[in-house]
């Protein structure tokens, strides 16, 4: 199974090819994405991004997670959060979340099994 391109993005709306949804904030994975959803985890732009917003992505079996911290970077990622990755063998990219997007679909055209988080406001 493929990652699926991030087909659009601009502030505050994400568009996944082959999906209908329009995002503020979405994970994608090999196969599929959904809504990333900061209240399932109690997540705010400081500390940011936690373990717990990425397991799901994890399961899915990716080689690389890219984490877009916003357009004007508001997100936080905190190490523990790379570390986390890391100790399960996975390679992180954290970057302004329209240079995410372009590294994401990059990586999945080259069909890595790449998922990530994105942010597309602050």
């Amino acid at each position: 199974m493929s990652s699926p391109e991030i087909a659009s993005l601009s502030w505050g709306q994400m568009k996944v090819k082959g999906c209908s949804t329009t995002y503020k904030d979405c994970k994608v994975w090999p196969g599929g994405s959904r809504t990333w959803d900061w209240r399932e985890t109690g997540t705010n732009h400081s500390p940011g991004v936690q373990p717990a917003d990425l397991e799901e992505v994890v399961k899915k079996g990716v080689q690389t997670v890219v984490i877009g911290r916003g357009m004007s970077e508001a997100l936080q990622v905190p190490p523990s959060t790379v570390d986390y990755l890391k100790k399960n063998g996975i390679d992180v990219l954290v970057l302004q979340t329209e240079k995410a997007v372009a590294e994401y679909n990059a990586l999945a055209a080259q069909g890595v099994k790449v998922g990530g988080v994105f942010h597309s406001t602050c």
